[in-house]
C-alpha cells in the first residue's frame, strides 16, 4: 500500500497562485502513476492532472490547460501542482491519489487517495 498526504491549500485571491504537495509513503513510488481530482462543493469529484512514474507523460483536464502544471520528485516521493492565475471556479478540495495501471482520468482507476486539501479562490 501507499500512503499520501496533501498539503499547500489555503485561501488565495483570484489570479494568484498555490502549489500543492502530495507526500507519498510505503511501498516504491516510482510504480505509480499520480493524479490530482478535485471536488468542489456539491459536485463529483474531477480529475485535473496526471504524471506518469517517469514524469514522461502529463495530462490535464481542458479546465486547468496552460494554468496548472504537474510534477512530481521521485527521490522526495512527492508530487506537486503548481496553480497559476487562479478562478474562483478552481475553489475545491484537491486529492491526490495513484495508481499502477499506465494512465486514467476516471477516479475508479486509481487505487491510493489522499485526504485532500481545501484551496479557496476569492474574487
Amino acid at each position: 500500500q501507499v500512503q499520501l498526504v496533501e498539503s499547500g491549500g489555503g485561501l488565495v485571491q483570484a489570479g494568484g497562485s498555490l502549489r500543492l504537495s502530495c507526500a507519498a509513503s510505503g511501498r516504491t513510488f516510482t510504480s505509480y502513476t499520480m493524479g490530482w481530482f478535485r471536488q468542489a462543493a456539491g459536485k463529483e469529484r474531477e480529475f485535473v492532472a496526471l504524471i506518469t512514474w517517469n514524469s514522461i507523460t502529463t495530462y490535464y483536464a481542458d479546465s486547468v490547460k496552460g494554468r496548472f502544471t504537474i510534477s512530481r520528485d521521485n527521490a522526495k516521493n512527492t508530487v506537486y501542482l503548481q496553480m497559476n492565475s487562479l478562478k474562483r471556479e478552481d475553489t475545491a478540495v484537491y486529492y491526490c491519489a495513484a495508481h499502477t495501471r499506465g494512465l486514467g482520468v476516471e477516479p475508479g482507476i486509481y487505487d491510493y487517495w489522499g485526504q485532500g486539501t481545501q484551496v479557496t479562490v476569492s474574487s
